[in-house]
């Protein structure tokens, strides 16, 4: 939930309409979100009393990958976690 909330977060905050999210579910757990922005997303080191600028650095540690690719309408960001057993 926390790695959907990061991705969904920023495409709102800094990217263009229209925002979409989509969970592949299969040996591992994709999360997707597409936008209509060109510009791709990069991680920061915030301060100690930033609000902000932690997302991608959670999104990177909770998950096995993570990337972006161009597409024709502007951008997907995508992270990938591995499913427990059972």
């Amino acid at each position: 939930m926390l790695v959907v909330s990061e991705l969904v977060t920023n495409a709102i905050r800094h990217a263009q309409a229209p925002i979409r999210l989509r969970l592949i579910f299969d040996r591992t757990l994709i999360c997707e979100v597409s936008d209509a922005s060109n510009t791709a997303p990069h991680p920061r080191r915030a301060r100690a009393f930033d609000e902000g600028g932690r997302g991608l650095l959670l999104v990177a540690r909770l998950t096995q990958g993570w990337g972006t690719c161009q597409t024709q309408t502007g951008k997907t960001i995508w992270a990938e976690q591995e499913v427990p057993a059972g």
